[in-house]
């Protein structure tokens, strides 16, 4: 009888084949949104060569996607809870491929610059609502969403690490255009299985009651372009600059104004008594510790290989595949960890794995060889890919279905916003008193930066103490067909 019992509940917990295919329509998005935060990295040279753009041009190049990208989620996400997760992933999905044929063709920076922009609205549109679409699928159970959330992050995260590998076969075949031609294929795709794979059950549509809260969408917005355009610029125009701080005022001022205007709103666009759940708000400061740090390092650990270890740009890629590997392996052994024992336990490990890796960091120095990267490149991977999805599906079961879109974008709003900062923090830790990032620069910057995201790892450790731990059993919402969606969700 126990035997029969376990194999039951190993059946129960399995993504039946129409939910497999949900995860494959919403992992497409994902995938093209990463992918370009990667890609276009290894293309600036040669774009800047065709375009004849300047540095600053090509930095925004970059900038205007990751900008956009932030500072629309929140308001994609909660567009989303009010029209419909599905509709709004299949217009993020076809608005991406427009703009991908607009990055093709451009014949000046200024022309790239505002497609990339368009670029980041696509990709705002797309990443809350297709978790809010796997919530849905998954809604019923939380191990089943354990899952489906793990295998959607896998795919995300090999695609972002995939990114400068893939651009560089794709453009010494084909020119840099061709990093940008190859995301209309993919959308297509994205849109022909969303379309046939995601269905609706016509069930009363709560969500689509609320008002679209105007004044709370134009003050987000403002207030999160303001904050990631100042960390954008904080590095090459320094912090005194009247540009960083107007930005930073500005962005200070809209927070402000939101918050009194959703604390006072009939239908707010953000909900702050999100924010009174404990495990809400630990996953988002969660979040917010492991992405700052691994973006940051990162960047320091580029420049690192190529101006220290005297790299070319393809060792380089080469050298961050294990990273690839690492992500790969714990998302996919994520979901059925946290299926078992919870986001709480996973969380916790994974941040204290994470850290170790930043610790091995800590010894580098000019002659240190590449082999010896490896140690850090599985350990931080492997703690961030098994802490990731047990954040995400923590966060994701705090709120109903009615509000999944704004919870994944208060999520990842604050993951992106928190990612340019540590960027921005690390980077200045390099750079010399005229800009340049000499080898000690680098090394001592790499060395402080590890010891700083220690710290902040162990500090996410604590947090992730106060996520909740639901027993393994469905206590959730009642069971849905495989596949099938609330009204608010098409």
């Amino acid at each position: 009888m126990d035997g029969m019992n376990s194999n039951l509940s190993s059946s129960e917990t399995r993504l039946s084949a129409r939910q497999m295919l949900v995860v494959t329509a919403t992992s497409v998005g994902f995938v093209v949104s990463q992918l370009d935060v990667s890609i276009v990295n290894v293309a600036l040279a040669s774009i800047g060569h065709d375009l004849r753009a300047s540095v600053a041009s090509l930095q925004w190049t970059v900038d205007s996607y990751a900008l956009a990208f932030a500072a629309l989620m929140l308001s994609a996400g909660s567009l989303g809870d009010r029209f419909g997760a599905r509709r709004m992933f299949l217009g993020g999905l076809a608005l991406f491929a427009l703009a991908s044929l607009a990055c093709a063709f451009s014949r000046d920076a200024a022309q790239l610059i505002a497609a990339r922009a368009l670029q980041g609205v696509g990709a705002a549109a797309m990443l809350p609502n297709s978790l809010a679409l796997l919530n849905a699928t998954c809604g019923h159970d939380r191990r089943l969403r354990a899952r489906a959330v793990g295998l959607w992050t896998a795919a995300g995260a090999v695609s972002i690490a995939a990114g400068p590998i893939v651009g560089g076969v794709l453009i010494a075949a084909f020119g840099w255009r061709s990093i940008f031609w190859v995301n209309l294929p993919i959308c297509a795709a994205g849109i022909v299985a969303t379309l046939a794979w995601i269905k609706t059950a016509r069930t009363e549509d709560v969500a689509q009651a609320r008002g679209i809260d105007l004044p709370g969408q134009a003050l987000a917005i403002v207030a999160l372009a303001s904050l990631v355009g100042a960390v954008i610029e904080l590095r090459p125009l320094g912090p005194a600059h009247p540009l960083v701080i107007g930005a930073f005022v500005l962005a200070l001022a809209a927070g402000g104004a939101f918050v009194a205007i959703e604390r006072g709103s009939r239908a707010p666009m953000l909900p702050l008594s999100l924010f009174a759940e404990r495990t809400f708000s630990a996953a988002v400061a969660f979040g917010i510790g492991v992405n700052l740090t691994y973006y940051g390092i990162v960047f320091l650990l580029s420049l690192y290989l190529q101006r220290v270890l005297g790299h070319t740009p393809l060792q380089t890629g080469l050298a961050f595949l294990p990273l690839t590997g690492g992500f790969l392996i714990s998302n996919l052994a994520s979901g059925p960890v946290v299926a078992r024992f919870g986001s709480r336990g996973p969380m916790i490990f994974g941040a204290l794995l994470d850290a170790a890796g930043f610790a091995a960091l800590a010894f580098v120095d000019t002659t240190t060889p590449t082999a010896a990267l490896l140690v850090p490149f599985l350990l931080i991977p492997s703690g961030m890919g098994l802490a990731v999805p047990a954040m995400t599906t923590a966060l994701l079961g705090t709120v109903g279905q009615a509000r999944a879109g704004t919870a994944s974008a208060v999520l990842n709003t604050a993951r992106q916003a928190s990612g340019a900062i540590g960027v921005a923090a690390f980077g200045a830790l390099a750079a010399h008193g005229d800009g340049a990032a000499s080898a000690e620069h680098i090394v001592a910057a790499v060395r402080w930066s590890a010891g700083i995201s220690v710290a902040l790892l162990l500090c996410a450790a604590l947090i992730a103490r106060h996520v909740n731990n639901p027993p393994n059993r469905r206590t959730e919402e009642p069971k849905r067909a495989c596949g099938s969606l609330p009204e608010n969700a098409e």
